[in-house]
């Protein structure tokens, strides 16, 4: 599926996109024993951000303290590593498990890279919660990244909405930082949603994901 996503003159790096694109990345980490912490965080700095991306958020917030890190743990385990709809790694919604996701997770380590971003082995680089991350330190190249994947990000929040997950209102928050779907915008989602990625079952070698998803990386460039 080629990608027409384009950023619109009207939507450019605001000033609270760093603070949202921070929060939504530790919250969309896998769970651990740091989730306490980041749930006290978002609490704090959410009165920032924008009424349509601070409620989402804030709701999530909520939800999680009321659930506690255990069982939202598992609910994460059972959504993100379970349902391959839900699946929170970018590049697949545009070229599943092909050479070519190959590629463009080659294509996006060196983005990183000249940006002086440096991964772990077990960090893939196209798991939303990295590439939010990123785009906190680097606002103006994670905003097109995220821009890119528009299509796979939207597909991920309507599948999330549909399982009623509570990470849909994370994703509903990642959506707001972002340009809204235009109208082959929309076509390509649907189209999308209706012949899923390709399935070509090659290639990913040494990107095959983890049994859960990474938690972002703590302290920006590495």
């Amino acid at each position: 599926m080629r990608n027409t996503f384009k950023l619109r003159p009207a939507h450019r790096v605001r000033p609270w996109h760093p603070y949202a694109w921070q929060l939504q990345s530790l919250l969309l980490g896998y769970p651990g024993e740091d989730q306490p912490g980041h749930l006290s965080l978002a609490r704090r700095a959410a009165p920032v951000l924008p009424a349509e991306v601070r409620d989402p958020l804030l709701r999530f917030v909520g939800h999680a303290e009321d659930t506690g890190s255990d069982a939202l743990a598992a609910a994460y385990v059972a959504t993100f590593d379970h349902r391959k709809r839900c699946c929170p790694y970018l590049t697949y919604y545009a070229h599943g498990d092909t050479r070519k996701r190959g590629l463009a997770l080659v294509r996006l380590k060196q983005t990183y890279a000249r940006a002086g971003w440096r991964l772990t082995d077990d960090e893939l680089p196209d798991h939303l919660a990295v590439v939010l991350e990123f785009a906190a330190t680097d606002p103006e190249t994670g905003l097109r990244l995220l821009t890119e994947h528009r299509a796979g990000l939207e597909l991920l929040r309507l599948a999330l909405h549909d399982d009623r997950s509570p990470w849909a209102e994370l994703l509903s928050s990642v959506s707001a930082t972002l340009p809204a779907l235009a109208g082959e915008e929309r076509a390509a989602v649907a189209r999308l949603a209706a012949e899923g990625p390709p399935g070509e079952q090659v290639g990913l070698d040494p990107y095959a994901p983890p049994h859960h998803p990474p938690v972002p990386p703590a302290g920006g460039p590495r």
